[in-house]
């Protein structure tokens, strides 16, 4: 089996509930999708990066581990693209004690089942409709995807917490119909946290743009936090 990766660097997490803990990201090459305000497009193709042996890609992750490192992220691209390599990557992360956590569309219900077993915090993010990872008569389906990812990763006992991306696109009322969908198939002591995330350096969304996205979400789930991305702040990559 083979794996290709666009690269592997330790750094701050910037996003979501671990924000601020020192983690080495194993960036997966390869997505079939983009986002208008993706900030790694450089490793949506399927050819970007280096192909490794499975050997090869777990002692390059070994290698690499700084101490305290906190958490191993596997991100992308999108790791479902690569699930079954991901799954034995993160598998041997766990060997080593070190918490697994996956950062991914959720675009495939399937391929998610099939790596979830190995990581022990889990990111659902899910997309908005402006966001154009898919085209309008596509969305339904990413959402049924997402929807059944959420399900499967709480039913797991797995840390699971959700992200949506807004923007000045955003608009409020498309917001609240994904939330109701959301808070339709789970209850919302099932998940960890809610993170708001506003896009950065384009289309970002106004102060009051985002408090409405906060109290619309606050209406299902009180611990709501609007967070951006703390690397960018920083100048980490």
């Amino acid at each position: 089996m083979k794996v290709r990766l666009y690269e592997i660097f330790t750094s701050v997490e910037g996003e979501g509930i671990l924000y601020g803990t020192k983690t080495l990201f194993v960036r997966l090459a390869g997505c079939p999708f983009k986002c208008f305000y993706c900030d790694t497009k450089e490793a949506l193709p399927m050819t970007s990066g280096k192909e490794y042996s499975l050997d090869e890609a777990t002692k390059l992750i070994e290698n690499n581990l700084a101490k305290n490192t906190y958490k191993v992220n596997f991100t992308g691209g999108d790791p479902l693209v690569q699930s079954e390599a991901v799954s034995e990557l993160a598998k041997f992360v766990q060997q080593k004690k070190i918490p697994t956590y996956l950062e991914s569309s959720c675009y495939d219900s399937a391929r998610f089942a099939q790596v979830l077993p190995y990581f022990d915090y889990i990111k659902i993010e899910f997309k908005t409709v402006d966001s154009e990872f898919v085209d309008e008569n596509h969305y339904s389906k990413l959402l049924e995807n997402e929807l059944q990812c959420l399900k499967l990763a709480v039913n797991s006992g797995k840390v699971t917490y959700i992200k949506i991306v807004v923007s000045s696109r955003t608009k409020i009322e498309h917001f609240q119909h994904l939330l109701k969908n959301i808070f339709d198939v789970i209850s919302k002591s099932k998940v960890a946290g809610f993170i708001i995330q506003p896009t950065y350096g384009m289309e970002e969304p106004d102060l009051k743009q985002l408090l409405d996205f906060y109290d619309a979400v606050h209406a299902y789930y009180e611990e709501v936090r609007i967070i951006p991305q703390l690397h960018k702040f920083i100048g980490a990559p």
